[in-house]
Order: C-alpha cells, then sequence, then structure tokens
C-alpha cells in the first residue's frame, strides 16, 4: 500500500536542492570571507542578500505556476477562484520586488508567507497532494530564516 501522506523522495530531494540559494545567500551575508573568497569567480548578484531576493523572485514566480497546475483541477466558478489565486504570488512579486533594499526583502518574505497560506488553501480544497503542505511548511520555515538574515542590523 501506497502512503499517500508521505512526501515522496524526489520530491523532497528536488525541494531542499531549491533552498541551495537561499542558505548560499544568508551564508554569504553572514561570512565576509566566504563572500570576498566566492566573489572572486562569482558575481555580485550571486551573492548575500542580493542572490536571495533574485531566486526567491524565480520562486515565488514558480510556485505561481504550481498552483495554476493545481487549479486545473477545478471547473466552473471553483477554476475561476483558484487560476486567479494562482497568479497572485507571481504579481505580488512582480509590482512589490523593485530592488535589493530591505524593503523588498519583507515584501519577498511576505510573499512566501501568503503563498504558504494558499498552498494551505489549495490543499484544503483537495487540489495539491497530502503530503504538500508538510512539504511546503518545512521550505518556507528555511526560505524565511534565510530572508530574514540580511534584515538584522
Amino acid at each position: 500500500m501506497i502512503d499517500d501522506a508521505r512526501i515522496p523522495r524526489p520530491a523532497l530531494l528536488l525541494g531542499l536542492a531549491g533552498l541551495i540559494p537561499f542558505v548560499w545567500s544568508a551564508a554569504t551575508h553572514l561570512s565576509p570571507g566566504l563572500s570576498a573568497w566566492a566573489g572572486q569567480f562569482m558575481q555580485p548578484m550571486f551573492l548575500g542578500s542580493y542572490v536571495g531576493l533574485t531566486y526567491g523572485t524565480v520562486i515565488l514566480s514558480f510556485m505561481s505556476g504550481v498552483l495554476w497546475g493545481f487549479a486545473t483541477k477545478t471547473e466552473g466558478r471553483d477554476a475561476a477562484l483558484a487560476y486567479t489565486l494562482s497568479v497572485i504570488p507571481a504579481l505580488w512579486v512582480f509590482f512589490m520586488v523593485s530592488d535589493a533594499s530591505d524593503t523588498s526583502a519583507i515584501f519577498l518574505a511576505a510573499g512566501f508567507v501568503g503563498l504558504l497560506l494558499l498552498d494551505a488553501m489549495f490543499q484544503a480544497w483537495g487540489l495539491a497532494p497530502r503530503w504538500w503542505l508538510r512539504l511546503r511548511v518545512m521550505l518556507t520555515v528555511v526560505v524565511l530564516g534565510c530572508l530574514a538574515i540580511p534584515l538584522q542590523a
């Protein structure tokens, strides 16, 4: 019998791998030595908070596509609502994350919190797999922690 509440190994591994740029962002922000070393062969956009903001923008947009895919399981008014909600993360990041400022980092983090709420809604509606929210909570906690590090005074 297949346990449909268990996170599939490929989804877990790819989800964890997707955290690497966020963790790298935090690490190169916290360690000037690591940042200086990496800066010898990497462009500035791949160091510090900038990489977290850039990658986070990509991922929030990607997650809109994931929600869109879940919306395909609906019809009629439910479909209209699900498709509309699915584009919110991409629109949010497009309009609210405009530079490398702390304000953009806060808006990006808020976008990930909002995405988690949408994930919960889509799962409650039976559109996402049973394991989805467990994976998303785990990944979101790490993302938010990494995005918060550059905001510390």
